[in-house]
């Protein structure tokens, strides 16, 4: 879904481009900010019940209570529905919407504009190799990482928190006030490392796994990444 739809919006934002050339660089930061922003609707309610699940253990008082506390992923959504409504379920929006739509901007743009270095004609050629194709999206990965980790560090703890958890943040900048005022800066980075690691490997599978599974749906002629059925 976010790669169909980065590939609608890149085309909006560069109608004068032809449909036979690829989108400019513009065109694909703003398309992948565009899908970063459209993309945190769906990821919110998802990765707020996937925090609340990995954190429940710590707020269970002894393991006799742990089997009749949330059982799996509906129930962690029935609860927070039930307890909170439609607001709890997108605790977190506003600060994943800050985190995903620059990301994916420099994301896309990352992607799009090393593998055009490394392989000069391949966006619109659509011939790049596949250590082109794993290069340019392991550093798209990390390139989204570091410039989202501080706001990722601050919505996981935003989101971990329910209306019985004592001493609540009031919101985004009172969770990063205090989180800094308890951890200093460093704490905005932790871990980032291993995110990183991780994040290059992933994404470098994600642009190869894509871009083979087009070659062989459409041929090896087929333009690039994200633009076929674009218009």
């Amino acid at each position: 879904m976010v790669f169909q739809i980065y590939a609608v919006l890149s085309r909006a934002f560069d109608r004068n481009i032809p449909a036979s050339d690829p989108p400019s660089y513009k065109g694909v930061a703003l398309g992948g900010f565009g899908t970063g922003a459209l993309q945190s609707l769906m990821l919110t309610p998802v990765e707020l019940v996937k925090i609340r699940l990995q954190l429940q253990l710590r707020n269970i008082p002894d393991h006799k209570n742990q089997a009749t506390s949330c059982r799996g992923p509906v129930d962690v959504a029935r609860s927070i529905f039930r307890q909170e409504g439609w607001r709890g379920i997108y605790r977190g929006l506003t600060i994943t919407v800050l985190r995903d739509a620059p990301a994916h901007g420099l994301y896309f743009w990352t992607y799009e504009y090393v593998r055009e270095q490394l392989h000069p004609g391949c966006r619109k050629n659509g011939q790049e190799s596949f250590r082109t194709m794993l290069i340019a999206g392991g550093l798209a990965g990390v390139a989204s990482w570091i410039c989202c980790y501080p706001l990722d560090v601050i919505k996981t703890r935003f989101q971990a928190q329910s209306q019985s958890t004592p001493s609540r943040y009031t919101g985004i900048v009172d969770c990063f006030r205090r989180s800094v005022k308890q951890e200093g800066y460093n704490v905005l980075w932790r871990g980032l490392g291993t995110a990183v690691a991780r994040a290059f490997v992933v994404n470098g599978a994600i642009f190869t796994a894509y871009e083979t599974a087009l070659r062989f749906a459409y041929g090896k002629d087929h333009q690039s990444l994200c633009y076929i059925d674009a218009s």
